[in-house]
Parts: structure tokens; sequence; C-alpha cells
């Protein structure tokens, strides 16, 4: 044995003839109060930063739902506006060729009214 194998045997315990003097130990690391406080901030603040991304794509998909609501109502104004003019045209028509419009005389003036 040499000096620094017959110190280092002496350290640890007692080492038997034909033995190996290096013994491999599994410990078990756990991380200590900081680290586990720092991933646990930074968790927290992942988790913020998903919650705003939800948000921030709610709010536009309300904005765009809100501008299609706003030009359905005007198209369904100006449908009802068509209609109602279509209806008023369509009504000269009908009077103009209607049997009893047919059947009216034309009346001429026969003088003025004086006073």
């Amino acid at each position: 044995m040499t000096y620094s194998s017959s110190i280092a045997a002496s350290r640890r315990g007692y080492v038997r003839r034909n033995q190996n003097s290096v013994r491999f130990s599994a410990s078990a690391r756990s991380l200590g109060p900081v680290s586990n406080t720092i991933i646990l901030i930074i968790l927290a603040c992942l988790i913020g930063l998903l919650y705003l991304t939800q948000v921030t794509k709610t709010n536009s998909y309300g904005y765009t739902i809100n501008n299609l609501q706003q030009t359905q109502s005007d198209l369904k104004e100006q449908k009802s506006n068509l209609e109602v003019t279509a209806a008023r045209l369509q009504a000269l028509d009908r009077v103009a060729n209607s049997d009893v419009a047919k059947g009216m005389v034309s009346a001429t003036p026969t003088g003025d009214i004086q006073q």
C-alpha cells in the first residue's frame, strides 16, 4: 500500500485486502428552499403569461364579434328599408294597372272658381 492510499483508507474506516477502497454511495439530492422558491416564482410567472395571452385573444375575438354584429344589424336595417321601397314602387305599378284604375275617366277642368 502506498502512503496516499493508506491515509485514504484510514479516513474511510476499515478496508480489507483485495477489496475496492472506493465506495459509491447513492445519495438522493434534493433542492433547497431557495431553489424551490425560485422555481415556484418562475412557474407562477409562466402561468400568468399564459393567462394574459388567453385573455387578450378573447378580447380580440370579442372586438371581431362586435364588429360583425354591428355589420349584421346595419345590413338588416338596409334590407328592411329596401323592402319598404320595393313595396312602395310596386304599389304604384299595381294601382296604375288595376281594373279600377282602367275604368276611371280623366277629369277636365270646367272652369275657375272666383271669389
